[in-house]
């Protein structure tokens, strides 16, 4: 899931742009996924980032890799040196929800944010629940739209 997301940001300009410090908007030629892992002895979060690549097993193996030397870390940033050019990605695998929204402090915050909920089988289909917040200064319903089903055509097309 975390490479089709980031699959798919890579598709449209308005999941790549932010804000820089200087109040231009960057757009990025590319993306990575920043996204959490859980510490159960501590209940904590690290947060990791993984390169992306457009080959699938490049990018396991690119995020495995980092799991392996970064998912133990804890601290917020588990692996450190975030790059500019990444989005965040958060998962909440205890419940599943409807709707979901974080409140970004400010009107600068512009790349995406997804956070995927619980899953459940429901009527011989497995559900996923997703949440994506986006800024509507970049991006608009049409554009989320567009991405959520372009998500689902390639989440269908899984063998």
């Amino acid at each position: 899931m975390l490479y089709l997301l980031t699959k798919t940001v890579n598709r449209y300009e308005e999941f790549r742009m932010a804000l820089r410090d200087d109040g231009k908007i960057a757009l990025f030629a590319d993306m990575v996924p920043s996204y959490t892992v859980f510490h159960k002895d501590t209940e904590t979060f690290s947060n990791l980032w993984t390169e992306y690549s457009e080959d699938y097993e490049t990018f396991c193996s690119r995020y495995e890799e980092d799991l392996r030397k970064f998912g133990n870390t804890e601290g917020f940033l588990g692996k450190p040196n975030v790059p500019e050019n990444s989005f965040t990605v958060s998962m909440l695998p205890w419940t599943s929800f409807d709707g979901f929204n974080l409140h970004i402090n400010g009107f600068t915050y512009l790349l995406p944010i997804f956070t995927m909920g619980k899953y459940y089988e429901e009527g011989g289909g497995i559900w996923l629940p997703l949440a994506v917040q986006v800024h509507h200064a970049v991006c608009d319903g049409f554009h989320v739209c567009r991405f959520i089903n372009d998500l689902q055509a390639k989440l269908d097309a899984l063998p």
